[in-house]
Parts: C-alpha cells; structure tokens; sequence
C-alpha cells in the first residue's frame, strides 16, 4: 500500500509539471515601454493572442531592460524598437540574439517639440531664446535613445545647444510638464515623437533639425527572441505576418490618455475594429 501511495504521488508530480511545461509553452510574454504607442500596441497584440488561445503577459520596463530581456529569451517580443537611429546602440548590442521582423509602423518622426506659440522654428534658434526656456530641455527616461541623442548633441554643441541642461523623467513626466507650461502659455521644449496622442491634444510642432541630431525619419519595429519560430509557430507568424501599418491605434492612444486602463482600451479597440482586425488575421495565416 506504501509503495502504491508512493507510485500515485511519483505520477502525480509528474502530471503537475508536465501540465506547467505544456502552461509555460502556452504563455507569451510581451514587454514594453511607457511610451503612447508602445502601450496601445503591445495590449491590442495581447487581447489578439488572447483570443488565440494563449495566456498573455504584458510587462512595462525600462528601455534597455526591454531589449534584454528579449535577447536574452525571457520575453517574447516587443513592438516598440525605433530604427535605424534611435535604438541603434541596443540593435547593435543584440542583434545577433533576437529576429527583426520589421516595421509595425513607418516614416515615425521624432524631434524637439515646442507648443506653436514659441516663435521659433530650427534647432539653430534655441540657443538664443535659452532663457525663455528656463534653460532646459524636459526629457524622457534615462535610458531612452531620444535622451542619449539629445545629451549627446549637449556635450558636443550641436546647433549651438550646449548651455541647455537635459533634465531626464519619463514620458508621463515630459508630458504633464509640457500641459502645465501650455496652460501658463509658457516656453517649453521636450524631446517628442509621432505617433503620439500629444499632437492632436495640443497645437505643436517639430523643430527644424539640419543637423539631424535624431536622425531621419524611423520605422518602429518588431523584435523577438530567437527560437520563436521553432517554440511557437502560430505566435511568430502572428507577429511577423500581421499588418499593424493598416491600423490607426489613434483611439486607443487617447483611451489610455484619459485613464482608461490600457487592457480595457485594447479591448475596445479590437471590439470597435473587429471587421478590419479579421481580415488581417486572415492575411496572416
């Protein structure tokens, strides 16, 4: 009888981590950052492979974890990798451990960004309206390729910026200082990017760069880890085959801008774009 308890607890473990293996396979993880779009996407690809079948995770780091952590396989993918010149350091760094599947979104423009009312132009003017602006440029995180290309172009003088102080945050941060300096009609500028639900909140524009201290225009990119293919088939033809350039997220942008929970405005979205959503998936079989 001892012997047949011991049998039936031996085949019961076994059983439980069986069904774990066969669960972890079933899991996709996804990580981002908080960036506008990063966010829509990244929960809209979730709520889709949700529907597939699969358990989903959705985890937000910072812009080098996120990198990391798909090179290194414990996640998935990620949709949020700006190339050629924004990520260009991280690409370097791993492009021999993960797979570009290329754009999910293109000509993304990304520059300095001032509220229409600041009578400047070009990149070049800044440094002779420094004191308008406090002598700062409101940044996002630290660790961002828009931070090091603007600290860079600081340290070297480019277009005449080097007097400025990049005050590094996050995009929330960069955000809500941009809306109190609007509301005072004060003279702000931070480092901004389109897509971003900023452009049709408020009445901005993008500096003039001869410099191009960011670059040309960029495509915004999926990234996975290597092995995918082989480990979960259906998931890397979902990411590699489904057209996101033929969906405009605006909507889903300015959900979570107004606080609704990002999963929720995903959600919402697909309900909202069901006709459209299915004739991609079909596409992508």
């Amino acid at each position: 009888m001892k012997k047949l308890t011991q049998l039936l607890t031996a085949a019961l473990l076994s059983l439980v981590v069986f069904t774990g293996a066969a669960q972890a396979k079933d899991r996709v993880e996804l990580v981002y950052v908080e960036w506008a779009r990063a966010v829509a996407i990244t929960h809209v690809a979730g709520v889709l492979l949700e529907e597939m079948g699969y358990d989903v995770k959705t985890t937000s780091v910072a812009n080098a974890a996120m990198w990391a952590s798909v090179a290194e396989g414990d996640s998935d993918a990620l949709l949020c990798a700006w190339l050629p010149t924004t990520h260009a350091d991280l690409y370097a760094k791993y492009k021999n451990r993960v797979v570009d599947l290329g754009p999910n979104y293109v000509d993304a423009k990304l520059g300095f960004v001032v509220p229409s009312y600041v009578t400047i132009n070009s990149v070049t003017e800044m440094a002779a309206n420094i004191d308008k602006f406090g002598g700062k440029i409101i940044g996002i995180d630290p660790g961002a390729g828009m931070s090091k290309a603007a600290e860079e172009a600081i340290a070297k003088n480019i277009s005449g910026i080097g007097k400025f102080k990049y005050v590094s945050g996050s995009d929330a941060i960069m955000v809500a200082s941009l809306s109190n300096a609007i509301k005072r009609k004060e003279w702000i500028i931070v480092p901004g990017w389109q897509p971003h639900w900023m452009f049709g909140e408020w009445d901005l524009k993008i500096l003039d760069d001869p410099n191009k201290i960011f670059g040309g225009a960029e495509t915004i990119n999926t990234i996975v880890r290597k092995g995918l293919d082989k480990d979960m088939p259906e998931v890397f033809a979902f990411f590699s085959k489904f057209d996101w350039k033929q969906l405009d997220l605006s909507t889903a942008l300015v959900d979570n801008k107004n606080g609704m929970d990002p999963k929720r405005s995903a959600e919402k979205f697909v309900k909202a774009n069901r006709a459209k959503i299915n004739e991609l998936l079909k596409a992508a079989k």
